[in-house]
């Protein structure tokens, strides 16, 4: 027999082959057609359903992936074990328990990325525009997707930030409440009536517009003897964005120096009193 008339033997072979498992071949074509559609129709009543919930748009588009992904899956199956039957849904199953221990090892970071997107995207209480603060990052949350927030800070930069890190690091949510309690420090001399002292700077701050008075009382406490003043500890409450804080800090300081100065309190300004053991002896021209 010729090389030629092997290699033609051979062709035939293969053409034979092929013709056999044809049909297999076609039929699973078939089921991948069928579980796009399906895949597709899943996707619609996935998200019908989650339509109405109050959900986050991000954790609905993941159920809706989740689902759309384990109908592929099954189709491919399906379609493997019609193209090859020798392929059993055990040696299937087993193949992709190894796949996954290997790819888990090899995606460790984005997996865990990705099971504390979900973990954050169920909690309520974080939300889209709050302000946060957490491993020196400190802004407004824009987005919250499966794998990073993007929070904006006060200077307008972006920051991605991995959701591991938040998940992981304690987080601080400024604005859970519409209302936050500011401090700041006031001192005056130690000649002055520590009593009228308080007293305006009580009046002071109760007239300020970005003062929250009524459920939040407007606390003023005598803290310590400083080096050069009586400090009072001044606390009051005004809304919880850092833009509310700043233009709140910046009126009440305002008001209590304008009112210290027209009732003739001083606000001292730092200095040390020196005493020598020894008579200061001055030369006289």
């Amino acid at each position: 027999m010729t090389p030629l008339n092997i290699f033609i033997e051979q062709l035939e072979n293969m053409a034979r082959g092929f013709l056999q498992v044809l049909p297999q071949l076609l039929i699973s074509l078939l089921v991948i057609v069928v579980t796009y559609f399906i895949a597709q129709l899943t996707r619609r009543i996935t998200r019908r359903l989650f339509r109405h919930t109050d959900l986050r748009p991000s954790l609905i588009s993941l159920f809706v992936l989740l689902s759309s992904l384990a109908i592929w899956i099954i189709g491919f199956m399906v379609a493997a074990i019609i193209a090859f039957p020798d392929l059993t849904p055990t040696k299937m199953l087993a193949g992709l328990g190894i796949g996954s221990v290997a790819i888990g090892f090899a995606f460790k970071d984005i997996f865990e990325n990705f099971l504390a997107g979900i973990i954050i995207l169920l909690r309520r209480e974080m939300r889209i525009d709050d302000f946060i603060e957490c491993e020196n990052y400190e802004g407004k949350v824009e987005a919250i997707s499966i794998r990073e927030t993007h929070v904006r800070q006060t200077d307008g930069q972006l920051v991605i930030i991995p959701n591991s890190i938040l998940f992981k690091n304690p987080l601080t949510i400024t604005t859970d409440l519409e209302q936050r309690r500011t401090t700041i420090i006031c001192g005056v001399a130690y000649a002055e009536d520590i009593a009228q002292a308080r007293s305006v700077i009580q009046e002071a701050v109760e007239s300020c517009e970005t003062v929250i008075q009524g459920k939040h009382p407007i606390e003023i406490f005598a803290q310590e003897f400083a080096d050069s003043s009586i400090n009072f500890e001044v606390t009051w409450w005004t809304g919880s964005k850092p833009l509310d804080v700043r233009k709140s800090r910046d009126e009440v300081v305002t008001e209590i120096k304008s009112a210290l100065d027209s009732a003739g309190i001083e606000i001292p300004f730092p200095y040390r009193t020196l005493t020598f053991n020894q008579p200061l002896v001055t030369e006289s021209k």
